[in-house]
Order: C-alpha cells, then sequence, then structure tokens
C-alpha cells in the first residue's frame, strides 16, 4: 500500500475535525467575548493576572464538548451554553495554573505559565480566584443543578489533583491508581463538559448518561494522550514544558510501561530517578522506550478508551450531536497517529 493510500484515512480526519470546529467558531468568539467580559467582575489589582490566563490561543477542548454535546442541528449560539462553557474554562485554566506549579513549568501555551510570571505564590491564589468565579458564575442558573454539577466535579478534580501531588516521588502506584487519578483529575471536568451540554438542551435522561459516559472515556484517552505527549512531544510545535512528569516524578503511564519491560536492575535505576535519589535521565529513558515498544503500548491504552467512547454513543446516531462528537475521536486517534511519527 503507497504512503498517500495509507495517510489518506488520516488527512480525512483531520478535515471532518476542522469541519466541527468551524462550525464553532462562533460559538467560541462568543465565549471569548464572554471571558473577557468577566474581567469587570474581578479586583482591579489582579485583572492584568486573570487576562493572562484567558489565553484564546488554547484547544478549549471543554468548552467545545459543552456545544458540542448540546448541539441541535443550528448554528445558533445559546447563551446558558456559552455561560456554562466558561464555568468549565475558567475550572480548567484554575487546574492549569495549579499544575504548572506543582510541574515547576516555564511554559504554557507558548508563554511563561503563570507561576513564573506572578510567582508560585501569587499564582496559586490566581487559582483559587479563578475556580471561585467560575462557582459564581455556576450560581446564576435558574435551578442549583449546574452549580451542584459544577461543584462535584471541581471537588473531584482537586481530589485527584491531590492523590497526585501526594504520590509524587514515589513508586508504589498501580494502573489501578493511575487510572483512578486520571478519571478524576481529568476525565470528570470532560465528563461534566458533556452532561452539562446535553442537560442544558434538554435531550433525554438516557442520552446525558450516554454522552457523560462517551466524555469521561474521552477524557481519560485524552490524558493518556497528554502523557504520550510529555516524553514524545516537541516543546515548539506543544507550546509547553515537556518532559517533567519523569524530574517531577510523577509515575504516568509511559512511564508504569517502562518499568515493566526493564530488566529488574534498569527498573531499580529509574525508580530511583522516580523517587528523587538520582538524576533524571530523560535522553536514556526516551532511548528505552523506543527499544521496548512503550509509545506502541501506550497508544493501545488511548485507542481502547477511544473504542469505549465510541460504544457509549452507538445506540444513539439519530441524535445531532452525536457525529460531531466522534469526530473528537477522529482528531485525537490522528493526533496519536501525528505524534508517533515524530518519536
Amino acid at each position: 500500500m503507497s504512503s498517500a493510500t495509507t495517510d489518506a484515512p488520516s488527512r480525512a480526519k483531520s478535515h471532518a475535525f476542522a469541519g466541527v470546529f468551524s462550525l464553532l467558531a462562533p460559538h467560541m468568539a462568543e465565549l471569548d467575548r464572554f471571558l473577557h467580559g468577566q474581567l469587570g467582575s474581578f479586583e482591579p489589582e489582579i485583572r492584568t493576572m486573570v487576562d493572562y490566563c484567558v489565553d484564546t490561543s488554547g484547544k478549549r477542548i471543554r468548552p467545545a464538548l459543552v456545544f458540542l454535546s448540546g448541539w441541535r442541528g443550528d448554528s445558533q449560539v445559546q447563551p446558558e451554553l456559552v455561560r456554562v462553557a466558561a464555568v468549565v474554562e475558567l475550572v480548567h485554566l484554575a487546574t492549569l495554573v495549579h499544575d504548572d506549579i506543582m510541574d515547576e513549568a516555564d511554559l504554557r501555551r507558548s508563554r511563561r505559565t503563570a507561576a513564573r510570571e506572578y510567582g508560585p505564590t501569587a499564582a496559586v491564589l490566581l487559582g483559587d480566584a479563578l475556580f471561585a468565579h467560575a462557582l459564581h458564575l455556576a450560581t446564576q442558573f435558574p435551578t442549583t443543578e449546574i452549580c451542584a454539577a459544577v461543584s462535584e466535579s471541581t471537588r473531584r478534580v482537586c481530589a485527584g489533583e491531590i492523590v497526585q501531588t501526594l504520590r509524587r516521588g514515589s513508586t508504589n502506584i498501580t494502573r489501578a491508581d493511575y487510572q483512578r487519578i486520571v478519571d478524576l483529575k481529568t476525565a470528570e471536568l470532560f465528563r461534566v463538559s458533556c452532561f452539562l451540554g446535553a442537560r442544558l438542551a434538554g435531550f433525554s435522561p438516557d442520552y446525558v448518561g450516554a454522552v457523560s459516559c462517551f466524555g469521561r472515556h474521552l477524557g481519560i484517552a485524552y490524558q493518556i494522550y497528554d502523557d504520550l505527549v510529555d516524553f514524545f512531544g516537541e516543546e515548539k510545535r506543544i507550546g509547553k514544558t515537556l518532559g517533567t512528569d519523569l524530574a517531577s516524578g510523577k509515575l504516568t503511564l509511559p512511564l508504569l510501561t517502562l518499568l515493566d519491560r526493564l530488566t529488574t536492575a534498569d527498573a531499580a535505576a529509574l525508580a530511583s530517578e522516580i523517587t528523587g535519589e538520582r538524576p533524571p535521565q530523560l535522553g536514556l529513558r526516551l532511548q528505552q522506550m523506543g527499544e521496548l515498544g512503550v509509545f506502541e503500548a501506550v497508544a493501545g491504552e488511548v485507542q481502547a478508551e477511544v473504542a469505549a467512547a465510541v460504544e457509549a454513543l452507538k445506540e444513539y446516531p439519530q441524535f445531532p450531536p452525536t457525529a460531531l462528537l466522534l469526530g473528537l475521536c477522529d482528531v485525537l486517534q490522528s493526533q496519536v497517529v501525528g505524534l508517533q511519527r515524530s518519536a
């Protein structure tokens, strides 16, 4: 089979995804206006800091999930979807601010992180302010259901981050532990984004549940992919500091897989890097990952979660959001393929 033939499916998927996001252009533009319109709600002393975090260049996957899950087959922008998309985006931005502090990361979206720009102490409080304003916006819906869902999800996201923080520098982590952390810290916000979009659009409870399940599995897949990017990505293209997981003692799936495949002596050496007893040897670990098929194994886990996400929607092809949401699975798969080519 020629390379042109082999590449055709991924190109088609990429074009399909671009088509999906072109539908969301007016929604994203309205979201930008709404977020920047919120700056006046913050105290004057921190508005510049908040504006620094409200970066328009991000992928904004979670707001996209809100808009797509609430899609009714037309391009009319629904104000309640814009507001709830802003809520989940602010929660996400707050987690990024805190993540970058803990990872001691220098770059986020090709700019200095808030922690580097303002210092880690101020950045912690900035993240707290973003969380607080997200919940304030959630209280402005006519029922308490939205605020309750966002509050619970925020708590679960924070719990996941706490568990991961307490496990840093430890090799006493199983794959089940890793799955639990990912489920809380990443998949939960994907899940609630889908839930909120479908719920506000008035879809049936069964479909809201199916879409929520889809979001959870897509979130797990996305986090596993992101953990691969930390080792196999290109910093210039990705726009954030890479190689932080090993340096910060964060035992993600690529490292768990490598530990399982190394000889006893090599695994002990890697364990000492994770626990901080020895400096991290990133180049050596990348070489070993290549030799031992770590990328392929972890990419297979991404594919398994994508398949579970697709399965969640298989009984609902007639609902307007279904085809659009499945387009997100296509693009994630094509991103994994692209990462593999650069690995």
